[in-house]
């Protein structure tokens, strides 16, 4: 078997040194890019070539990639590299690989036209004055072959290891068995359905209620069909850590040591930064200088074994002196299986679609608690820019940046000029608000491009956020909007922020399920199945599956209280109801519950009527920090007796168990539907323009989705008995049953 790799990953491998430096440099765009090199191709004319495609095997190595420009009668190829910064301030280490990937250029071209020597010119090209600055030598076709040669065999005892790696993944996921004797209830039928898709190369949408173990029947059947289907690669992704780490578990029952499955755990820069209180960079941190110079034996050493989580790749980052975050992420494209956050394949940025564009991976996705993608989406593709951002800014920029950002703080108040509302909407961006910050935004770039050292602070985060606002902007459309938000707390000095935000983010999605071979979106709450597909910009043809679940109705006794309405208008009114309703079970079944409320205001109000209980009162406050949520959710024992108050939607209403007694009841008040607001509004009127159920798009199905994943707390496994209150009567409507779980039984309750 050969291995296959391209002419810039090659390079990448081989010819990368010195440091880690991540310091701002003011790079092009891909657009910039793609421009210059048409121009270049124009200016050039005659007899010359773009996008040359070339083709070598060395040993069992197959090199391919596509020359920027070749003109055949001097003959010179040309590798083209566009810059924004001074050319004399091209890091070394960047000329350096670029010249790499343009003599293995050559040295293909040589091979392939039968040449006895070749002149290289590296152009660089300034993206602003379009100017040229070549540099050029002239190589024999020997010293080509020896050095291209020489890569390979730099790579080559490296491919023949991945390819024997991948031989034997491959032949260990054909036989690979499922880890118990038996499937719980549904969970065969999941991960048939999940090959099912793998092998026609189609996406899923499969609702499952929590219990059947959904994290091992989607990825049992994903690595199977490493072997079975021609994945490449599969990336499991994760609103969550709870759900980070079930992946894990599941993986090490799947993919115990001696199976050979690479597994890598991604985690945030701020979980893994050893020095935070340092940039990324060899003048700065002792972890980035000479990263690169390092990176070979770390890896070497990583890829003896298969897993690498979190604690592993920081020991063999510390053993080696290099950074753990980067470190993981040079070794996502030599992992089987990558557990990580949402954002690191669906994001503007995303490292795991950008690798597999790379590298031509054909990759299999899965979705854990997709439910959580559409807002999750939404805010990726959303931005806000504060005047009072813009004031830290200018008060800590340097002279050069100052200048750029004081137009921009003279023209804001002219965007909001007559608005007197707090809240305003408005049809499109404005054209003076969108050439001021363009002209700001270059000028920065112009300005950091000049300063040799690293820029941080305040004005950075501003510029960053100006960025993408203008990105944003030059795709604004109907599926976004642009409002300005007034802060009127001190009447005499009124501060404004502009967003733009995202409503529908299916255009900005879609490109990556198309990607992919297949994806599979899983969760407890995913009816209505067309809500998701067209929010989310899934093919209309996705199949849905209502997996069956393991509880029974005699599990959960659902009930909701007779002619009880906990909408926003009746909510006083009803308040002392809702806390006879939770004060009588608390009283009569002692144990352990949480009451879920619509916001922090409506659980305070509550708290502070409930009469004494025998029962230890748990409130969730805002602003809970990860060591204060286990401590609350530590609480919870089969000996205790809590009643928790929490939020819906908040961090204890989905991700967490609570098996047994830990917990045996729960409260659910209200529908969970968001409240009516400007904001939600505008999307009700999209929706509704876009779909024709813009109140079930904006409001019901939302509302209900956080409402069903609360009451999932309950029931964790099939031996769990519980109580459970839907506390508004509109649950009984039709409309809304129809989204509930099929196994539940609701009674009216006398309460």
């Amino acid at each position: 078997m050969s291995y296959r790799v391209s002419v810039k990953a090659l390079a990448a491998f081989t010819a990368k040194r010195g440091d880690l430096d991540l310091r701002f440099t003011p790079a092009p765009s891909a657009e910039d890019g793609q421009g210059i090199h048409r121009m270049i191709g124009a200016r050039r004319g005659g007899d010359y070539q773009t996008e040359v495609p070339l083709h070598y095997t060395y040993a069992d190595l197959e090199i391919s990639g596509r020359a920027d420009g070749f003109d055949p009668s001097i003959p010179r190829l040309e590798e083209i590299k566009s810059h924004r910064v001074p050319i004399d301030r091209v890091p070394d280490n960047h000329r350096h690989l670029a010249w790499a990937q343009l003599k293995l250029y050559a040295a293909m071209v040589c091979e392939a036209q039968d040449l006895p020597s070749l002149e290289l010119s590296l152009t660089y090209v300034h993206v602003v004055t379009l100017e040229e600055s070549p540099e050029i030598q002239r190589l024999s076709r020997v010293e080509l072959r020896e050095y291209l040669h020489q890569q390979c065999e730099g790579f080559l005892s490296w491919a023949e290891a991945q390819t024997q790696h991948i031989d034997k993944r491959n032949q260990a996921c054909r036989t690979l068995e499922f880890p118990y004797p038996t499937y719980r209830t549904g969970q065969r039928t999941l991960a048939e359905q999940v090959f099912r898709a793998c092998k026609t190369q189609t996406h899923l949408l499969a609702q499952a209620t929590t219990g059947i173990g959904k994290t091992l029947a989607t990825l049992f059947p994903q690595i199977k069909a490493l072997g079975h289907a021609g994945l490449d690669r599969i990336f499991f992704l994760s609103a969550k850590t709870p759900g980070r780490q079930l992946a894990l578990d599941s993986l090490s029952q799947l993919a115990p040591e001696r199976t050979p499955i690479r597994v890598l755990e991604l985690v945030a820069l701020e979980k893994s930064c050893v020095h935070p209180e340092n940039a990324c960079h060899g003048d700065s941190c002792p972890l980035a200088q000479g990263f690169y110079d390092r990176l070979s034996a770390a890896r070497w050493q990583a890829s003896q074994t298969r897993w690498w989580d979190q604690g592993y790749m920081a020991d063999v980052a510390r053993q080696h002196g290099i950074c753990p975050y980067w470190f993981s992420h040079e070794m996502a494209q030599w992992a089987d299986v990558v557990v990580g956050d949402y954002n690191y394949y669906f994001d503007d940025s995303a490292l795991l679609f950008a690798l597999s564009q790379v590298h031509g991976w054909r990759v299999g996705v899965l979705v854990d608690e997709a439910h959580n993608l559409i807002g999750r989406a939404r805010d990726m593709y959303s931005v806000e820019l504060s005047e009072a951002s813009l004031e830290q800014a200018l008060d800590t920029a340097p002279p050069a940046i100052k200048r750029a950002l004081t137009p921009v703080a003279q023209d804001w108040p002219h965007w909001y000029a007559g608005q007197t509302e707090d809240h305003r909407i408005y049809p499109d961006l404005s054209e003076r608000l969108l050439r001021t910050l363009q002209k700001a935004v270059s000028a920065i770039t112009g300005a950091l491009a000049d300063a040799p050292q690293r820029q941080d602070g305040e004005y950075m985060r501003f510029f960053f956020n100006a960025m993408q606002f203008v990105r944003l902007a030059e795709c604004f459309d109907h599926d976004s909007l642009f409002d300005v938000t007034l802060d009127t707390r001190n009447p005499l000095r009124i501060q404004s922020t502009l967003g733009i935000r995202n409503l529908i983010p299916a255009q900005f999605l879609e490109p990556r399920f198309k990607y992919s071979v297949s994806t599979t979106l899983f969760s407890a709450t995913l009816i209505p199945a067309h809500y998701h597909q067209n929010l989310l910009g899934l093919p209309a043809e996705t199949p849905f599956i209502d997996v069956e679940s393991p509880f029974h109705s005699d599990q959960l006794n659902v009930q909701v209280p007779h002619r009880l309405s906990t909408r926003f208008r009746d909510r006083q009114a009803s308040l002392a109801r809702v806390v006879e309703i939770i004060s009588h079970q608390v009283a009569t079944q002692p144990g352990n519950y949480i009451a879920f409320f619509s916001s922090y205001q409506y659980l305070e109000q509550v708290q502070a009527a409930l009469p004494p209980l025998p029962v230890t009162l748990r409130p969730q406050w805002s602003g809970m920090n990860e060591s204060e949520r286990g401590a609350w959710l530590n609480s919870f024992t089969e000996d205790s007796r809590n009643l928790g108050l929490a939020v819906l939607g908040g961090a204890f209403s989905e991700g967490i168990d609570l098996p047994g007694a830990r917990l045996i009841g729960a409260f659910v008040a209200t529908l969970g539907m968001p409240a009516n607001s400007d904001l939600n509004e505008a999307l009700r009127v999209r929706l509704d323009a876009r779909f024709s159920q813009g109140f079930d798009y904006a409001y019901r199905f939302p509302g209900l989705q956080k409402a069903i994943q609360a009451a999932g707390r309950v029931i964790r496994d099939t031996q769990d008995q519980g109580t459970l209150f839907l506390l508004d009567e509109r649950y009984l409507e039709p409309i809304n049953a129809q989204c509930l779980p099929s196994w539940w039984q609701i009674q009216r309750s006398s309460h």
